[in-house]
């Protein structure tokens, strides 16, 4: 598993669970990275054994993929209840009166509230362009995202497709001296840095305020399996204690290294999938789609409770 803390027992008793549960890779190549799941109706409430597969799959996989779950808001909200804690859709600029969904749901869409589609150059259009950038969830937070889950409710033609990067294989493969050079490196991250990256900067004093950078860790241990993993978005702009030129040409290569073919599966969105990964071993991306059609995904999502400073890479 690419770590010497793994416990055996542990991943002995992850299968079972798994395997009980219909929860099946997606790609045998890789039998550790995108579970798909059968035989769980996530409309209704599910048993205690449901939800530990469901945390169990997430602990083997990092992404696990529902298909054909017709969930309403208040069924994808119940749901992620029952896996933990959601955290309030506040990293986007939508003002409440703009505001479609509830404030447990985020709107990955290009929609309005009246269900009209945005016009191209509008800013919330703009801003939310920032989901093609690999990233990780909330990572601009101080105590950022654990799962994320997002429903296909409507979905393009052609494109739109949403990409996946093992965080953990990435770290694996690194060489010995990288891994002892980013074992303790702490970044910073902010919206308003993955954003500039596309050019947007059309920020008020509020938002500048509100994102402004908080420090995370570049690599991370899962409290669960033992696994460390690379912590990467582009919402991170520097390294503590390192010359910002030199921290954003290093980071640019960790992002290159992690996201490698290899490490990366490409969903093939179907109305009414459900897919959940785990920030905390993954990055992600949506891929572009003609804007003139209607793409409408909602997210709920688990806060980590914890910040990653306090979840030590030792």
């Amino acid at each position: 598993m690419g770590c010497d803390r793994v416990n055996p027992k542990f991943y002995r008793i992850l299968m079972e669970i798994v395997i009980s549960h219909n929860i099946n890779p997606i790609d045998p190549a890789r039998p550790t990275f995108i579970g798909e799941v059968s035989g769980i109706d996530l409309t209704r409430h599910l048993s205690d054994a449901e939800v530990a597969a469901v945390h169990a799959g997430m602990d083997r996989f990092g992404v696990l993929v529902f298909h054909d779950q017709h969930l309403d808001d208040e069924q994808q909200i119940a749901f992620s209840r029952q896996l933990g804690p959601l955290e309030e859709a506040t990293g986007d600029i939508m003002s409440e009166k703009d505001r479609r969904l509830s404030m447990e749901l985020n709107d990955i869409s290009n929609l309005d509230k009246h269900g009209e589609l945005l016009p191209r150059d509008d800013r919330r259009r703009l801003f939310g362009l920032g989901n093609l950038l690999w990233h990780s969830d909330s990572s601009f937070k101080d105590v950022p995202a654990k799962y994320s889950l997002l429903s296909a409710r409507k979905i393009p033609s052609t494109g739109g497709n949403t990409e996946f990067a093992d965080m953990r294989a990435a770290y694996d493969a690194l060489d010995d001296a990288t891994k002892a050079e980013v074992h303790d490196l702490i970044c910073s991250h902010s919206q308003i840095f993955s954003r500039g990256i596309l050019g947007f900067d059309d920020f008020t004093d509020a938002e500048r305020a509100k994102w402004a950078p908080v420090r995370q860790r570049l690599v991370r241990r899962h409290p669960n399996t033992g696994r460390l993993s690379l912590y990467l978005a582009s919402h991170a702009g520097g390294i503590e204690g390192w010359p910002m030129p030199e921290a954003r040409s290093f980071l640019r290569d960790l992002n290159e290294h992690a996201t490698q073919r290899q490490f990366v599966y490409a969903h093939v969105w179907r109305p009414w999938d459900l897919v959940m990964w785990d920030n905390r071993v993954t990055m992600h991306r949506a891929r572009r789609y003609d804007p003139k059609e209607v793409r409408d995904m909602r997210r709920t999502t688990l806060s980590n409770e914890v910040s990653s400073l306090e979840q030590w890479a030792n």
